[in-house]
This record gives structure tokens, C-alpha cells and sequence, in this order.
């Protein structure tokens, strides 16, 4: 298999599809993997330690997409990359098309077969997913301590507090990977945490780290209560394949003080807040009724170097198969296609589709 490896460039994104650990496999394995020139600079990885296992270093995103039989990436082709894409091509990558319809039928235009790594699927979860989420939900609370200084136009509150001052509150939406990072992280701070989750499992998980967590199922009043309390709110539903739905109205946002600020790890997916919009790590936030908005599309990026072995762990089984002609026999490959040939594949996203 031709497998290529084009440099990501999503605003401020530093992440890298391939480590050359994982090229250095797939080459001995029979594959030949072609790497746009820098594409691992941000993540550490330089075009020399790429030729040193074996890669083909290429002049420009072209000559790569040229090479290409299979195309590994980590976001979504944006701009330019569109137009290299090819009806022979295999995209390997996240691409959140039930948030982006523009691109999900700029894709079926193209006629190219498109997995995505979100939807890819075992029985027991989203394995390429789950790690991203982990890094997202924890940088998730990170973002927030710092937006709520203020400096920053936040409350002027340090989340978990000193002896003799208040500790901040931290209202999470969801208890799966980014959720349950995020409390962690916020109830390891001393913040108090409510969490919010329909799985009693989860619910009992999430107490267990500490007597400042609070784990609850939603119901509607609760929600609404927490919110208004909350100094820090982080949105971490998601369902595979499909857009999220609002869990906290615009009406419930206003209701919360001034100052405090709202954190949607699922708004890649449209978000489970309904005044999140994307923004990206060059202009990360905006103010929507005196609230400090973080919607950042590709969190993760920020930590390029974690994030990109993080995901080459988790993504390279699935890789060795798919480069081997095993995409008819996967289960989880199969679950995670998402176009092919010019028609949605995916069970959820073709029922949102054809609902629009």
C-alpha cells in the first residue's frame, strides 16, 4: 500500500497522522509511506527521523497526495486539500461530517472512500476516539482555570481555592472519556464538580474520585440549577456518527454570572451547548452574554507531541489492517466508514442526512 502523510493545516495544529515508530512498522511490513516535508515538526519529529526508518520525504502536500493510495491525516481536509483528494483515495482521518454537511457532499462529490477514526467502533467504544477525549477533557478544565483569571475577563477565581476562600464549581456534561477527564482533572484542582451522566456505573465512577464530586443524572431542573452555579462549564456528550444534541438552552447560558466560562469538547460534532460555536486555537474565544466561550475544534493540538502518539497508538492495528486489504473483514472498520463511491455509508449520518 502507498500510504501518505500530508503536513495538517488546520490553524495551530501541530499533531502528525504518522510517528515515524509507526512509519518504521508499516514499512516493514511492505507498505511504502510518503511524508510531506515538516509534517512532523510541530510534534517533535523531524524529516530526518522520518528517512531514517524508511520514509519518502516529498517537497510539497502535491507530490504527496500524487503518491497516495491511502491517505492518513488527523483532521479533516480543509481549502486546498479538497482538491487533491481523488475518487481512488482512501481517507483515513476524524472528520466529524455530522456537524459538516459542506463537506461531507464535497467528499461524496469526489467519490473517495472516507473512514473516520470517531466513528471507527468495537464493541466496547470508539478505540481512536478514546484518547483524544481523554487529552481533550483534561485540557478542557486547563483552558478553563486560565479564562476564568482575570486578565483574561473571567471571575478573578482560582478553581480549587486556598484556606479561607470559596472553591469554584465545575458543572460537566457527560461522564465517557472526556467527561470523566475532566472531572479528574477539576476535582484533583479541589474544585467542587457536578457531573452529569444517565449511566449509574459512570455516576458511581465519577464519585468515587473524591467527596468534592457530585454525580447526578440529568434531569432537566437539575441541569438548569447547576448551570447557573457553575464558574466553569464543560459539554462532553457525544453520539457516535451522529450531531449532538443541546443540552443547556441559550436561555440557561444567560443565566449564569458574568465572567464565568463554557468549555464544549463536542462542538466538532455541533456541540452540546447551544451557544458554542467553532473557533480555533488562533482566535479560541468569544463573549455570548457576558459568558467566555472555548470552541475549539482541535483541542488536542495544542499538545501536538502527546496527542500524536496518544493517537498512533491507538490508531495503528487499525492502519496495519486497513494497508493490508482487511477493510472488508473488520468489524470496526466497516462501522467506521463513512462514504464510498459517491453514497453515505453510515447508518446515523445517513439518517441525519436525508432528515435535513
Amino acid at each position: 500500500m502507498l500510504i501518505a502523510v500530508p503536513r495538517e493545516i488546520k490553524p495551530l495544529e501541530g499533531r502528525v497522522a504518522l510517528i515515524p515508530a509507526a512509519c518504521s512498522e508499516l514499512i516493514h511490513s511492505g507498505h511504502r509511506v510518503f511524508l510531506e516535508t515538516g509534517a512532523g515538526d510541530k510534534s517533535g519529529y523531524t524529516d530526518s527521523e522520518y528517512q531514517a526508518v524508511g520514509v519518502e520525504i516529498l517537497p510539497d502536500a502535491s507530490s504527496v497526495y500524487e503518491q497516495a493510495e491511502l491517505v492518513v491525516k488527523v483532521k479533516e481536509p480543509i481549502g486546498p486539500e479538497l482538491d487533491l483528494l481523488r475518487p481512488e483515495h482512501t481517507l483515513f482521518s476524524f472528520l466529524h461530517l455530522a456537524a459538516g454537511h459542506e463537506l461531507l457532499q464535497r467528499l461524496l462529490e469526489i467519490g473517495l472512500t472516507a473512514i473516520s477514526f470517531e466513528t471507527v467502533q468495537e464493541p466496547g467504544g470508539l478505540p481512536i476516539l478514546a484518547p483524544m477525549s481523554n487529552i481533550a477533557g483534561r485540557l478542557a478544565v486547563h483552558h478553563g482555570v486560565n479564562l476564568l483569571f482575570q486578565s483574561e475577563g473571567g471571575r478573578g477565581l482560582l478553581l480549587g481555592g486556598v484556606p479561607g476562600t470559596e472553591r469554584g464549581h465545575v458543572v460537566v456534561l457527560g461522564a465517557g472519556n472526556a467527561g470523566s477527564n475532566a472531572v479528574e482533572v477539576a476535582a484533583s484542582l479541589g474544585a467542587n464538580v457536578t457531573v452529569f451522566d444517565k449511566q449509574y456505573q459512570k455516576l458511581e465512577a465519577m464519585r468515587g474520585l473524591g467527596p468534592n464530586v457530585t454525580a447526578m443524572y440529568p434531569f432537566p431542573e437539575k441541569v438548569a440549577q447547576a448551570v447557573a452555579a457553575a464558574d466553569l462549564l464543560v459539554g462532553a456528550v457525544l453520539i457516535p456518527g451522529s450531531r449532538t444534541p443541546h443540552l443547556v438552552s441559550a436561555q440557561q447560558v444567560e443565566s449564569m454570572r458574568k465572567g464565568s466560562v463554557v468549555v464544549d469538547i463536542a462542538v466538532d460534532q455541533g456541540g452540546c451547548i447551544e451557544t458554542i460555536r467553532p473557533t480555533n486555537y488562533e482566535n479560541p474565544t468569544y463573549i455570548h452574554s457576558g459568558v467566555t466561550h472555548f470552541g475549539v475544534t482541535n483541542i488536542p493540538g495544542a499538545v501536538p507531541r502527546t496527542a500524536s502518539q496518544a493517537l498512533n497508538t491507538a490508531m495503528i492495528p487499525y492502519l496495519h489492517t486497513l494497508a493490508s486489504g482487511g477493510l472488508a473483514t473488520s468489524s470496526a472498520l466497516q462501522a467506521g466508514i463513512n462514504v464510498a463511491e459517491g453514497r453515505i455509508v453510515h447508518v446515523a449520518l445517513k439518517k441525519q442526512f436525508t432528515e435535513k
